[in-house]
């Protein structure tokens, strides 16, 4: 074991936060489904994935400002959302079949990315990129803190929604008692379908914040479902502010680790955390 600087150390924790911000921005959509539907859709990693290469497309190609994309791919995947949950209750799909049938469409949209941009490493290199500032005497690249500003915004935001609003409380009251909250005039049908359609424009959303901060190629969509799915487990299902709180617990883990032993070490960190909560902590899961 290394010891680092001090000013390794702190660059390292602030490091670790950013990436936190970016695991919880990710499973943010996955826990609100996961949570409020019962179903554990996979499809959300392809969808981050694809979002992240129509904004390079949309940057290297066309000239569009990667941000300024989002207008075109927020409702385009939000109406894929709805699409894909019209889908799922039609033919009945229960929570275990969910995890099935959406790893296969997965596997489907990375072949789909795969195919278009090849499995070439590629880099958006936009004007963000280029801004670089010091706090404290610590590095903060611009497409990392606005990842992160961007996950936060929206986790508190949709969790003052889900707490303070009609709206909110229909979707928890679906999401603990679908019969009765229907008997009592909740549209299940009409609120599961918004739900869905939020959930994968948010997947939209983290893909753009992606495609501004790291190196894409189609195989990394599996490399991040397993971080992921522990942040939104340690968090808690359908809490907006749990992954959040979670992918900055691990993030920060990650970074010390890396720093104090070797890169190695970062995964070790992020699944032992989750055993041991499966361990200690069952019941909310």
């Amino acid at each position: 074991m290394v010891v680092p600087s001090f000013g390794l150390l702190a660059q390292s924790i602030l490091s670790g936060i950013f990436l936190g911000g970016m695991y919880g921005l990710v499973g943010l959509g996955l826990g609100l489904s996961w949570g409020l539907q019962r179903q554990i859709n996979l499809t959300h990693f392809g969808f981050v994935f694809l979002s992240a290469y129509l904004c390079y497309q949309g940057a290297t190609v066309w000239g569009v400002d990667p941000l300024l994309s989002l207008i075109i791919v927020i409702p385009v995947f939000f109406g894929i959302g709805v699409v894909m949950q019209w889908a799922l209750a039609r033919f009945r799909i229960s929570a275990f079949n969910s995890l099935l049938v959406t790893f296969g469409l997965t596997v489907v949209i990375e072949s789909l990315i795969q195919y278009v941009w090849t499995a070439d490493f590629r880099k958006l290199h936009s004007a963000y990129g280029e801004i670089k500032f010091t706090v404290f005497g610590l590095y903060v690249p611009l497409p990392e803190f606005l990842a992160f500003v961007v996950s936060a915004t929206l986790a508190v935001g949709i969790w003052a929604l889900l707490r303070h609003s009609d709206l909110g409380k229909a979707l928890r009251a679906m999401a603990e008692d679908a019969p009765i909250a229907s008997a009592f005039g909740v549209n299940e049908r009409a609120i599961s379908l918004l739900l869905s359609g939020t959930c994968i424009a948010l997947a939209g959303i983290a893909g753009a914040m992606f495609a501004l901060t790291y190196t894409l190629t189609p195989t990394q969509i599996f490399s991040w479902v397993g971080v992921v799915f522990a942040a939104v487990m340690l968090g808690g299902l359908g809490n907006p502010l749990g992954p959040l709180l979670a992918g900055m617990i691990i993030g920060v883990s990650e970074a010390i680790a890396m720093t104090l032993f070797a890169p190695s070490w970062a995964p070790i960190v992020s699944f032992s955390l989750l055993i041991l909560m499966l361990l200690f902590r069952p019941a909310r899961t």
